[in-house]
């Protein structure tokens, strides 16, 4: 079963591609609904690939979701209007609800909108027994997900401010 999202970003295709490796920027897209918090330490400052980090989920903070596995990859390829930049989760629901799928790949494409803004692409697939019941809570979740990036892209960008 799929989930996807297709939407334009206000914040350039660079910034969006820094955000995606950010587990800082990837938690505030949960934000505040649900906590993202990772296990272990000391916690990366960038998701690279070839990454396995452990993250504990939390309704409010405080009623446990379940821990999930992130496996980061990437990859690039370009289409009409340039570089094409893919990152790929494919680690695994470890407990909690989630933790009854087979199948996790939730892939993430930046690249240039038209108007120089950020084309997003956003595809989770999942599978097994349990992904017909979940389905329409991670639909619903990507919903805010969007949201929420569309509230966040625009803070993504860094510009430091000139001198004099």
């Amino acid at each position: 079963m799929r989930i996807l999202l297709k939407l334009e970003l206000d914040c350039d295709p660079h910034a969006a591609w820094r955000a995606l490796h950010s587990l800082r920027a990837v938690s505030e897209l949960y934000g505040p609904l649900v906590s993202f918090d990772v296990l272990g330490s000391p916690a990366p400052t960038s998701l690279e690939p070839g990454d396995d980090v452990a993250v504990q989920l939390a309704l409010a903070g405080t009623v446990p979701l379940g821990r999930q596995l992130i496996h980061v990859s990437e990859r690039h390829t370009h289409d009409s209007r340039g570089p094409v930049h893919v990152f790929r989760d494919s680690g695994i629901p470890l407990t909690g609800p989630l933790s009854a799928l087979d199948v996790w790949d939730h892939q993430m494409a930046a690249s240039a909108a038209p108007d120089g803004r950020t084309l997003w692409r956003d595809r989770l697939v999942i599978g097994g027994a349990a992904a017909p019941p979940l389905w329409p809570v991670l639909w619903a979740t990507w919903q805010w997900r969007a949201a929420r990036l569309r509230a966040l892209a625009p803070t993504w960008a860094f510009d430091p401010e000139a001198e004099g």
